[in-house]
């Protein structure tokens, strides 16, 4: 048996992960781990590529409240409704 059935063991191994490895390297390992996962998955079933390649991009909103990547007749209703 783990043990980790107990939240203060899953506690303390999460302050241990977080002290080894630190605050900035967590996420990037999370995230790489979960790409090895997916591939490991889509090798099993035999669907290549489908989690990633079917999901659209997604743009980060832009600062200031300005208008990313619009076409120009959104941008320019969207000038006029600031104004």
């Amino acid at each position: 048996m783990l043990g980790l059935d107990n939240p203060i063991h899953i506690l303390f191994l999460l302050m241990l992960l977080l002290l080894v490895f630190g605050a900035k390297r967590l996420p990037e390992m999370g995230r790489s781990l979960g790409t090895g996962m997916r591939g490991f998955k889509d090798a099993l079933t035999g669907e290549p590529g489908h989690s990633r390649a079917a999901q659209p991009e997604l743009t980060p909103a832009a600062p200031n409240g300005a208008v990313a990547a619009e076409a120009p007749e959104n941008a320019a209703r969207a000038t006029e409704a600031r104004a």
